[in-house]
């Protein structure tokens, strides 16, 4: 929603993540011959914003067995974020409490232009699929109140089960385990628009997480530095538009919103 912001964020984490095609070897083996030189590339061109280089534990394995994992993250200073990650064939942007748009989005362009320029054989760098991913989640006790009723009354999800399901049955009602995944094609931009709503933990606390994702993958992703840009903002639109129509009503009032020149 242009020019509303949220002082108490439900936000867990924000992702942008980029994939490129992997030569293909004998026995089905997925690698990027480049990977050890790009690594060090990159750090030389993010030194300045993300100082601090931490190796995964991935990184001790050969790249070869672990395709599209990362293995390397830069950061401000050790726990910092936003972060940057890179493995073989991927690189990912990722930021959580001190998350605006306009920052994300000059360091996710950075990120592709670092990537394009840095890259050992750019003849052969063919983006696959890119993603732009949010992980929201609300405190939520799950054995003292009714979840489908708080998706339905606040999320705008309508879901529900045969309340004879549990009587006189000895099975509780309260779902120990939640996980509701939804996908739908969208053309603007072009890929898949996916919705999941899990149970799980927030700082320690039980919550409701739920997850507003836009996809593109294969023929329809964009390969130039240039439609990243624009795939970028059509999807930070959509999943904008999507994330303040769920929660339009009392769950908004709770996360406090305001204009951006308040």
């Amino acid at each position: 929603m242009a020019g509303v912001v949220l002082k108490n964020k439900p936000l867990v984490e924000a992702i942008f993540e980029l994939h490129w095609e992997l030569e293909k070897r004998e026995g089905g083996i997925q690698a990027d011959p480049h990977m050890h030189l790009l690594v060090g590339r990159m750090y030389d061109r993010l030194l300045d914003e993300y100082p601090f280089h931490e190796p995964l534990p991935l990184a001790s394995v050969p790249d070869m067995m672990a395709p599209y994992m990362v293995r390397h993250r830069f950061r401000r200073a050790k726990s910092e974020w936003p972060l940057v990650q890179v493995g073989p064939g991927v690189v990912t942007l990722n930021n959580t409490d001190g998350y605006t748009w306009e920052s994300f989005k000059r360091r996710c362009a950075r990120l592709v232009d670092v990537l394009f320029d840095v890259y050992p054989a750019p003849e052969t760098l063919a983006v696959n699929f890119l993603q732009l991913r949010y992980i929201d989640a609300v405190d939520f006790g799950f054995e003292r109140d009714s979840v489908f009723d708080f998706l339905g009354d606040k999320l705008k999800l309508q879901l529900g089960l045969l309340p004879s399901l549990f009587e006189d049955t000895g099975v509780d009602d309260a779902p120990v385990h939640l996980d509701l995944r939804f996908a739908f094609r969208s053309t603007r931009p072009e890929g898949e628009m996916n919705l999941r709503f899990a149970r799980g933990e927030r700082k320690g606390r039980e919550a409701l997480l739920w997850e507003t994702t836009l996809v593109t993958r294969g023929e329809h992703t964009p390969t130039t530095t240039a439609g990243i840009g624009q795939w970028l903002g059509e999807a930070h639109e959509l999943t904008d538009d999507w994330f303040f129509k769920l929660i339009e009503g009392d769950l908004m009032e709770r996360f406090e919103p305001c204009t951006l020149h308040e």
